[in-house]
């Protein structure tokens, strides 16, 4: 266990994770050097996002070589590339170099139940805690969904369970971290411009379950193959769950039910009970069923949970239905293959709000699901030319470009008839145009109920 306590450490981002880590690292006594390469930001603003009784330094712009000799350990932010030039410069100083996921694992206490993948694991990750709040006293839900995982884990005793959603960026910098459950929910091109190559990606997803021991379980997609393929080499106990098959041992659909085998067969129930649309989301309800069932949550438990639950936020949420047209806010789809999964689970003709930031995803495939639905696509943001153009190649021409988001909404409602749905799913981050998808989506929102 590393000793904080007297030891210098920085923690490379002053964003929410970083915030995070620097307030954990002051509490177990280290000298804490928060620190982001941005030399405009404001170090009083990032000094009041910390608590009072913080000492921790604020460093901005170069950081000083002298200041890199002190440096008994770096944890990064997920948000922070790990092939920067001075980061090299700290590992070329042997300077252990951890994530934030990494430090609140040797902080927490207690069980901790991790998932990761392309696409679902927000719905999949609070499903998952609200069926662990069912069964359990003492459950924190944490990680990429929006809550750091440094801010819960000084409160955590032993009894603690942590569901926790892990993101690839946060899977390159950890070193122990060990979960009693992983899952693996899929893997599709995406964060390229980050990981470089695919193989990078997928060794990302692949470390969370790099630590488990045929003691612990990772429940995986049989119908992915990089995870099928994945499950016969892993130490952990694969468990696979499916969505177009019968499993020998696993779980998955079979005549609109989702079923259970670990031996024996238990009918969990009906996918018309879901509160939930699509075979991705009964995908994502399998697998956190199936991580509650191997870590012990009794059967009738998670049924009462998974009939009850909503859905998330962002993630083909309903807004509201005007002039006869139905509103989906579904800002969450980031990537072509999450906006595939909106797409699919409409019932409607469909305007599409599509475009933002260039992750260097191809587009081709999304158009290919339109299959007719699509009545309108508008494009905005910085990649409408090239799905423009993507959509060329695939014979669709019922596109129009929008300067601006509001006039894209605008332009969205003045098309739709009633009968149709106006669907937000842009297949593109929303950085540039805003700071993230959840600002994008009640934006969405907000434009939409003033029509």
């Amino acid at each position: 266990m590393f000793e904080f306590k007297g030891k210098t450490v920085l923690v490379f981002g002053s964003g929410k994770s970083g915030i995070g880590a620097a307030t954990l690292l002051d509490a177990k006594g280290a000298a804490t050097i928060l620190y982001d390469g941005n030399e405009n930001l404001n170090a009083k603003d990032i000094k009041e996002r910390l608590p009072e009784y913080a000492k921790t330094q604020i460093l901005l712009g170069e950081l000083p070589e002298e200041v890199m000799d002190t440096l008994d350990l770096v944890v990064m932010s997920p948000g922070v590339p790990t092939d920067l030039a001075v980061v090299e410069k700290m590992r070329a100083r042997n300077i252990p170099i951890w994530g934030e996921v990494e430090l609140a694992y040797c902080c927490g206490k207690g069980d901790v139940l991790a998932i990761t993948g392309t696409n679902g694991k927000t719905t999949t990750t609070t499903l998952l805690g609200e069926i662990m709040k069912a069964y359990a006293d003492e459950v924190y839900v944490v990680g990429n969904i929006g809550n750091p995982y440094t801010l819960e884990a000084m409160k955590m005793t032993e009894k603690a369970i942590t569901v926790a959603e892990i993101s690839s960026f946060q899977l390159e910098t950890i070193h122990s971290f060990r979960p009693k459950v992983s899952a693996i929910l899929n893997i599709t091109p995406d964060h390229l411009n980050r990981h470089h190559t695919m193989e990078n990606y997928i060794a990302a997803k692949k470390a969370i379950a790099s630590n488990q021991t045929e003691q612990e379980a990772c429940v995986l997609n049989y119908e992915d193959e990089v995870l099928r393929e994945f499950g016969k080499n892993l130490s952990a106990k694969p468990f696979f769950f499916s969505s177009k098959r019968e499993l020998e041992e696993g779980i998955y659909l079979k005549d609109g039910a989702i079923v259970y085998r670990n031996p024996e067969t238990v009918k969990v129930c009906d996918v018309q009970e879901l509160k939930l649309l699509g075979i991705h989301n009964y995908e994502n309800v399998m697998a956190a069923v199936a991580m509650a069932a191997l870590y012990g949550v009794p059967m009738e438990t998670i049924r009462v949970v998974i009939r009850n639950f909503q859905g998330v936020e962002h993630r083909i949420e309903y807004v509201t239905e005007k002039y006869g047209v139905a509103y989906y806010n579904d800002s969450k789809g980031t990537n072509p293959d999450a906006a595939i999964r909106g797409i699919c689970a409409m019932n409607r003709p469909t305007v599409l709000i599509g475009g933002g930031y260039d992750k260097q995803s191809e587009y081709k495939e999304w158009i290919e699901s339109f299959q007719g639905k699509v009545k309108k696509l508008i494009l905005i943001g910085e990649t409408r030319q090239k799905i423009a153009e993507d959509a060329k190649a695939c014979g669709f021409y019922d596109f129009i470009f929008a300067d601006t988001f509001d006039e894209a909404v605008k332009m969205a409602s003045e098309i739709a008839e009633s009968g149709d749905a106006v669907l937000l799913s842009p297949a593109c981050a929303s950085w540039g145009m805003f700071k993230n998808y959840e600002e994008r989506g009640e934006k969405f929102k907000e434009l939409v109920k003033s029509l």
